[in-house]
């Protein structure tokens, strides 16, 4: 494994154009749970064609999903960066939305090594990827953080220090979402089949008991959670979302997220700061040092 810090910095980004249907966005927030509450009723907001709302972090998966011909699980490939795929997590993720999604639609996406951290037995990239519409006016913005290990010592920097805790008081709220046995295998065809959330005996070899969810599947069903808790089922009113991966989610299970509400600003945005647990494994953190921005 290597890392030539000057070469993937300076590189010129990767343009591509993606495309996405209604279709896509019903199986998204399908996989996400929505219609499967009876108390909830069908979510048709979520669930049909008609009058259809698209959730901020369908962001994370719009032009990737299996209909757009991509059936492997993504890789890495960036110039400057050779790493074998087995050493790379996703840390993290981060999303800030210009403007609604389209319930289908073609983008503009420009994708760029942003960082480059040298954290001794391990690297930490930060990819950005901003998206323009047909129109030339942004979409989207997303961060996405990769945790290589055994990739640092390359001579670079380590980057700032990222203490974090959750505000010292009680959260203001606790949304709980259930997930389902199949939770995963509905999931992965957004795009990312890799085996480890569908194979028990792959997943075993990794070191997990089962297959487990989809770590961007825990982000969505968070995105979801604000929504139908907080906003109102206002799609457009969730306008950032960013989070750390801290442990892993096996389908079945839930995911509580507490939210602790900040003073709103005066540009009309209130910023929430959250953090979601495994209530089954006694608050077993699965998602930290995460923030989320809202509008009124």
């Amino acid at each position: 494994m290597s890392i030539d810090p000057g070469k993937a910095l300076t590189a010129d980004p990767s343009v591509r154009e993606i495309h996405w249907t209604t279709r896509d966005v019903l199986l998204y927030h399908l996989s996400l749970g929505a219609g499967a509450d009876a108390a909830t009723g069908p979510e048709l907001h979520l669930t049909y064609e008609n009058g259809l709302g698209v959730l901020p972090a369908f962001a994370m998966v719009a032009g990737s999903g299996i209909s757009a011909g991509e059936a492997d699980p993504p890789g890495l490939h960036l110039p400057g960066i050779d790493i074998d795929l087995r050493a790379v997590l996703h840390a993290g993720q981060g999303l800030e939305v210009h403007r609604p999604l389209p319930a289908s639609g073609t983008a503009t996406l420009t994708s760029r090594v942003a960082e480059l951290w040298d954290k001794g037995k391990a690297a930490l990239i930060v990819l950005e990827s901003a998206a323009t519409g047909p129109d030339g006016e942004p979409l989207w913005t997303s961060t996405t953080r990769i945790w290589a290990r055994g990739a640092g010592g390359f001579g670079g920097e380590p980057g700032p220090a990222e203490e974090w805790a959750a505000p010292d008081r009680p959260a203001d709220t606790v949304l709980t979402s259930a997930t389902t046995p199949q939770q995963a295998l509905w999931y992965r065809l957004n795009g990312d089949l890799n085996p480890l959330h569908a194979d028990p005996a792959f997943a075993r070899a990794a070191g997990f008991d089962r297959p487990i969810l989809h770590g961007l599947a825990s982000y969505g069903i968070v995105c979801k959670a604000l929504v139908d808790g907080l906003l109102d089922g206002d799609v457009t009113r969730l306008t950032g979302l960013t989070v750390r991966f801290a442990g892993p989610l096996v389908p079945g299970e839930s995911l509580a997220t507490s939210v602790w509400r900040e003073e709103p600003a005066g540009d009309g945005t209130q910023r929430l700061v959250l953090h979601a647990g495994c209530p089954e494994r006694g608050g077993s953190p699965v998602l930290t040092h995460a923030t989320a921005t809202v509008t009124a």
